[in-house]
């Protein structure tokens, strides 16, 4: 329980940290995704609106980093346990 646990937090942190650094460099957050669908009426629509780079971030490299805090806690989980 301790593991999945620890696991979140770093999963949790990870994706703090990434959209820190996502909105210091101007690239389309989840949440200002989830609020430009909202305001166009859908995901299509809301997508046109994106650039390829926001597209990048979003659907591959977000979750790469997401998955990459999920490998750093159970390493350490490995490590300190």
């Amino acid at each position: 329980m301790i593991k999945l646990y620890l696991i979140g937090v770093s999963i949790l942190l990870t994706a703090i940290l990434a959209n820190i650094i996502a909105d210091y460099i101007n690239l389309t957050t989840w949440y200002k995704f989830l609020n430009i669908i909202l305001e166009k009426g859908s995901f299509l629509k809301g997508l046109k609106e994106q650039t390829i780079f926001d597209i990048l971030w979003l659907f591959f490299i977000y979750p790469l980093i997401l998955g990459l805090g999920y490998l750093i806690a159970a390493k350490l989980f490995n490590i300190f346990y």
